[in-house]
């Protein structure tokens, strides 16, 4: 839809297990199992119970017994650590595409709340928030100019859209910030002819956001509430094919709820982000379908840490989660298009110090 890229343009795992001592503790059946980042085994360590148990109450509880949200029960961020320590424990050593190499697990599954305001941005490090807001309304938008993107000041897809890139990706052809049938042509025209990034797709292919819309509002039970931005016919025209690949939205008792597959996770930049995005997404259609946020699921298959990521998300790993945020949106806006930027809130949001990562291209 040209008036949209115009529009855009112009405006589980191991339980109770915390990465300290270098290395991951994870106690179950009142034993403590210790697995040293320098042996790579599992083994019983019952000398450092005591202190472990300590770390994890000072961790998990406040002085009132509840978690650093105010809430009884674990902080909801704690699956997202939990995941990486497992991940760096026992994930299988893979090669990949970019030559970095990862260590990965396959199929795995975390949970967020969106009630009462709450937004799931993760607080162990600070999450670019402003490129959440920015790449979602872009993806929205249609636009598959990366950029329309960098030219708001949000570079993350310069990289997948340089010269260097294309042209070693066989689209020598192509101009420089063409990215190629991506998530908004998808989200907005599936099924249509792409040729270009500048071209007017106006009424050709499947409005699949808009059919989203369409169904809440009329039909809030239809279980075929989806999104899916894998097309096996636009693959090989694309920069990067799609990673958070498909959506699907279920309402019950005036709420929506939201569950995304992601076919490749990489824990350490893509997946805070995409917790937030689909959570941001999900927000937004209550907010236009007069409905309130449920929760987010997240389902990942391919979950990977980059071998470069290791030390850094170690750190991480051993910041306790401070209390997640609040989104409001401040205006009364009808139509999924007609949000921009400046209509979200984010309150609270008080995230321990950024962690550099560089990301594998």
């Amino acid at each position: 839809m040209k008036r949209h890229k115009r529009d855009f343009a112009n405006r589980n795992s191991s339980v109770g297990s915390q990465n300290i001592f270098h290395g991951v503790l994870n106690f179950k059946n009142n034993l403590i199992f210790w697995y040293p980042w320098t042996t790579g085994k599992w083994q019983e360590n019952k000398s450092i119970t005591s202190q472990f148990s300590r770390s994890r109450t000072r961790i998990m509880t406040d002085t009132n017994g509840k978690t650093e949200d105010g809430n009884h029960g674990e902080h909801e961020e704690h699956q997202y650590l939990k995941l990486l320590e497992k991940i760096m424990a026992q994930g299988a050593k893979k090669n990949d595409r970019t030559g970095t190499g990862t260590f990965a697990l396959f199929g795995t599954q975390m949970r967020f709340s969106l009630r009462d305001g709450i937004f799931p941005l993760l607080t162990t490090k600070d999450v670019f928030w402003k490129g959440v807001v920015e790449e979602l309304l872009w993806f929205i938008s249609g636009s598959t100019n990366a950029q329309d993107l960098s030219k708001r000041g949000v570079k993350i897809w310069d990289a997948n859209s340089s010269r260097i890139y294309l042209d070693a990706y066989g689209f020598k052809d192509r101009e420089e910030g063409d990215l190629g049938p991506i998530y908004g042509f998808q989200w907005r025209h599936s099924g249509a002819k792409y040729t270009h990034m500048h071209a007017d797709y106006t009424g050709q292919g499947i409005d699949q956001l808009q059919e989203v819309v369409d169904k809440l509002r009329n039909n809030p039970d239809d279980r075929r509430i989806i999104i899916c931005a894998w097309n096996p016919a636009d693959i090989p025209k694309m920069a990067l094919p799609p990673c958070h690949c498909l959506v699907q939205f279920f309402v019950a008792n005036g709420e929506l709820s939201c569950h995304l597959y992601q076919r490749s996770a990489d824990m350490g930049l893509g997946v805070p982000f995409n917790i937030a995005s689909y959570s941001l997404l999900t927000y937004m259609l209550a907010h236009i379908c007069n409905l309130k946020p449920g929760e987010f699921v997240h389902t990942m298959g391919d979950c990977h840490v980059y071998s470069n990521h290791v030390e850094p998300l170690k750190t991480q790993c051993q910041r306790t989660p401070r209390p997640f945020p609040t989104l409001k949106i401040i205006r009364d806006v009808k139509e999924i298009d007609d949000f921009v930027a400046s209509d979200f809130e984010l309150i609270g949001y008080d995230p321990h110090p950024k962690i550099p990562m560089k990301m594998a291209v």
